[in-house]
């Protein structure tokens, strides 16, 4: 391509300056930056409440699981990351509609079997009951939870003994997407902890018995100890 040469230009031809109008633009009016420095401060108050609202949770958390004693070793494995109760529909023995998401509010200790209530599922309504029993003043904020897995009738038997227990019917499959065993364990293989937030936080080892009990016993002294600054006995509604 050919650039065109300057000597085709007309006659007395000069090039000139390009020039630029800077326009200034106008400027906020009290009013308005008043507005926008009302709605900063508010952001930040909505910020500082929310935080102090959440230290207590937050600290107690970071004690249990970062600031922990050389050597303490927790008997139960924590569940990374915590998953939050479902919003699922459930059925008391009674018949009577209720939800998952309603027994948020206190500790759950959490066992899962068919209405049959095979062996383990009886040592494990014992375990239960014993280890919230031994938590003496503390045992107000924890609740032990059946969650029935089939249509199968419980056994009348066990009645008496699930008198101060929370016994709910719920999908197999709605269970299995929540919770979930370790490698190689079925669902009904093991104790689960759920913390007051909704969030199932723990799973205790499979073939608990009354000697290893203690071990999970003591992780729920823990968990007590470290919760207590935020966490009071009794849920704000009923399952």
């Amino acid at each position: 391509m050919e650039v065109q040469s300057t000597m085709n230009k007309p006659h007395g031809h000069q090039d000139k300056p390009l020039g630029m109008t800077v326009y200034s633009m106008p400027e906020a009016g009290p009013s308005l930056v008043a507005d926008g420095q009302r709605t900063v401060k508010g952001r930040w108050k909505m910020i500082a409440v929310l935080l102090v609202c959440a230290a207590p949770v937050i600290a107690s958390y970071f004690t249990y699981y970062v600031i922990r004693p050389e050597g303490r070793r927790n008997f139960g494995e924590l569940i990374n990351p915590q998953r939050p109760l479902p919003d699922q529909a459930a059925v008391d023995l009674s018949g009577q509609p209720a939800n998952l998401r309603a027994l948020k509010g206190q500790w759950l200790l959490v066992t899962v079997a068919g209405g049959g209530c095979d062996e383990v599922c009886t040592r494990h309504l014992y375990l239960q009951r014993q280890m919230r029993e031994s938590l003496g003043k503390d045992k107000d904020r924890l609740d032990r939870v059946w969650l029935i897995s089939d249509d199968v009738p419980v056994v009348p038997t066990l009645l008496p003994a699930l008198k101060d227990a929370v016994v709910l019917r719920v999908p197999s499959a709605s269970l299995a997407s929540w919770l979930e065993p370790a490698s190689g364990q079925l669902l009904g293989s093991h104790l689960y902890v759920v913390d007051p937030l909704g969030n199932w936080m723990m799973r205790f080892p499979a073939n608990l018995d009354l000697k290893t009990a203690a071990n999970a016993k003591r992780d729920l002294e823990r968990l007590m100890r470290a919760s207590a600054s935020w966490d009071e006995a009794g849920r704000t509604s009923k399952p």
